[in-house]
């Protein structure tokens, strides 16, 4: 027997796990016909084969590199050769890891296992494929871990207990508090975030899974998205480069297109660092928070948005989609400066504008983008989010 888990690249923790029994050959890739399919762009569509070569006590096994991005065994590139029990196997410099576990032990059903002999901080017992610790269940969902609190309610990570641990796979469980559900504006937040992220498929947003009620509290299901959102980047690392700034905006503009000519059109109101999340596998923006989502209409709204990020109108209770665009402005305000856009913001005439004269680092060609994209009056501004992304793009040249 074989196992293979897909490791955290930072904690080196398995995420996702695959067991065969009695296959001779392991084909590993991007296409969906391999036997374990990873979708990070770094991994060729066949990237490399797993192929048992001595049947006896031990196991051999032989590994064959097909990948055009290579394939390093515990860190030397490696075209073919064997394998020991242990290496990590990575798919591409970079690219996903994987823990290969050699014969790994099944314990029978009616043993307890102690999970013994696994890695630190590893989520799953190697030797029985449970979960080592369970800190709570609730209906199907084993929670592991308790990934944030808030004023709103809890984010916990969690597996699916009724999925086969081939098919098994890590997700975000949100819980609204108790207080919050006896309020009717914030269970009307978290029931639009679970019926707006139930229409949408994007892979800039996450997926839906489930949504219910269980014991008088209101859970959400959705996809785990590994990465950092921009707040907290920014804030550990400082101002990014423009170019870096420019593409996950325009990718940004590339999600709010989507949202925006639904029908009815959708506005996130809620565009700022802190709901755009970089994507670890392949640097890429993924929106989240869609408690705030509201459909276009002439009807005025409740107010909503980041102070700084949000346009006058949307604090006006009058939210247009250009007001998402707006906020994109704001943010790349605070990506290449590392300050709040608030500071920046200035009394010129009758309205307010953000004054960025005094950054260097923003060429005048991509300030006359912010400016536009940000100016008071939402007829000014970018009609749309593809021409704020090809405005951006021509910035970048």
């Amino acid at each position: 027997m074989v196992a293979l888990y897909l490791l955290d690249p930072q904690r080196k923790t398995p995420l996702q796990q695959w067991q065969f029994d009695s296959e001779s050959r392991i084909r590993i890739g991007r296409s969906p016909d391999n036997d374990i399919v990873l979708s990070d762009p770094m991994v060729s569509r066949y990237h490399l084969e797993l192929q048992c070569v001595h049947t006896g006590d031990p196991q051999r096994w032989h590994l064959t590199n097909r990948g055009t991005n290579g394939t390093f065994v515990d860190g030397i590139l490696m075209t073919q050769g064997l394998v020991r029990d242990h290496a990590m196997i990575q798919l591409a410099r970079g690219g996903p890891i994987l823990l290969f576990h050699l014969e790994a032990t099944i314990v029978p059903a009616n043993l307890q296992c102690d999970h013994s002999g696994n890695l630190p901080n590893s989520l799953f017992c190697t030797r029985c494929g449970q979960p080592i610790t369970v800190v709570r269940q609730i209906r199907q969902y084993q929670v592991l871990r308790i990934l944030g609190q808030g004023g709103m309610g809890t984010t916990y990570l969690a597996w699916d207990a009724t999925k086969t641990i081939a098919n098994s796979q890590l997700l975000v469980l949100k819980e609204m508090n108790a207080d919050m559900a006896k309020i009717a504006k914030a269970q009307e937040l978290f029931e639009r975030e679970a019926r707006t992220l139930a229409t949408l498929q994007h892979p800039g947003i996450p997926k839906y899974y489930d949504f219910f009620l269980q014991d008088g509290k209101k859970y959400l299901a959705m996809e785990l998205i590994h990465g950092q959102d921009l707040e907290r980047r920014v804030l550990e690392r400082g101002p990014v480069t423009p170019a870096q700034a420019i593409a996950w905006m325009v990718q940004t503009c590339d999600v709010l297109d989507y949202l925006h000519t639904q029908d009815p059109p959708l506005i996130h109101r809620d565009i700022k660092p802190a709901n755009l999340l970089v994507r670890r596998a392949d640097n890429s923006i993924v929106v989240l928070d869609f408690g705030a989502v509201k459909e276009s209409s002439t009807t005025p709204g409740t107010r909503i948005g980041a102070e700084g990020f949000a346009a006058p109108e949307q604090e006006r209770g009058q939210p247009l989609t250009q007001s998402d665009l707006y906020a994109v402005g704001a943010t790349l305000i605070f990506l290449l400066t590392g300050e709040t856009p608030f500071k920046f913001l200035k009394q010129r005439g009758r309205g307010y504008r953000f004054d960025l004269s005094s950054v260097p680092t923003i060429t005048p060609q991509l300030r006359r983008v912010i400016e536009r994209a940000t100016e008071p009056i939402p007829s000014d501004r970018h009609a749309t989010a593809p021409e704020l992304a090809a405005a951006l793009k021509s910035a970048n040249c």
